[in-house]
């Protein structure tokens, strides 16, 4: 394999880079130059997850934690949506919300979490209205720029060819915005992770940032490496999805 060939290869040189990482994180701790107490090794790590999965508790944090992801997530795309289409295409209704929203976005969804807490309690719909409102309105906005960004040549060409209010929303505007909207929703995704953990650190029984935040408590950085690790792995498999869902269902823009 020459080097052109080499370089155009994504998973050959993400592998290397993550296989130089554990090289290096292999030898600084083999050589006992920093504490195993602040940096485990990988071996221990390993260990660590092999234990909690015998346990029951890596699968159970596993899908308390993505549960929670999936349900706000999902109920914010599909408000995101309609809402950030109709902004897109009525002046009116953008000038009457783009302000609001505009205002919430910049307040930090954890400061809700004690007003969620408040009014609905410990169990698990606070943890999924923080992650709604922390990615409601972010998902909302970017798919109302994308709707703005429509070439207004192709409206006139849908209008001259017979097309007229609903029809070109569905079948000229929709087409158009579609990577763009997948993309929104895997940029943004990153921050219902973000979200998820730290309302499980705060009020929660189970979940990864729970675990987290219990390794924490008896000092186990092998288990806070291995959630961290696993928060990762999670992300990264989501974000490889969403790509993969972008060149099949929108190959024309690729």
């Amino acid at each position: 394999m020459d080097r052109r060939s080499w370089i155009n290869e994504p998973w050959l040189l993400g592998a290397a880079g993550v296989a130089v990482v554990l090289i290096l994180w292999s030898l600084i701790t083999s050589t006992g130059a920093v504490d195993k107490l602040f940096l485990p090794s990988p071996a221990a790590v390993l260990s660590a997850g092999q234990q909690q999965a015998q346990a029951g508790l890596l699968w159970r944090d596993f899908t308390a934690s993505v549960g929670r992801v999936f349900g706000g997530f999902a109920l914010s795309a599909a408000v995101a949506l309609p809402l950030g289409i109709a902004m897109g295409s009525n002046v009116v209704i953008c000038r009457l919300l783009e302000p609001l929203m505009g205002l919430i976005r910049y307040m930090p969804a954890p400061a809700f979490i004690p007003l969620l807490i408040i009014y609905f309690g410990l169990g698990e719909l606070p943890k999924v209205l923080l992650i709604f409102i922390g990615t409601v309105f972010f998902n909302t906005l970017m798919i109302m720029d994308a709707v703005k960004f429509v070439p207004r040549e192709l409206i006139e060409t849908a209008l001259t060819l017979g097309g007229r209010g609903l029809p070109i929303l569905t079948r000229v505007v929709t087409p158009y915005i579609a990577p763009q909207v997948l993309d929104a929703y895997r940029i943004n995704m990153a921050s219902a992770w973000n979200l998820v953990i730290v309302a499980e650190l705060v009020a929660a029984t189970e979940g990864l940032g729970k675990r987290i935040s219990l390794a924490q408590r008896f000092l186990r950085t092998d288990e806070i490496f291995l959630g961290l690790i696993v928060v990762g792995l999670i992300g990264l498999a989501i974000d490889l999805s969403f790509r993969l869902l972008m060149r099949r269902t929108c190959s024309w823009a690729n």
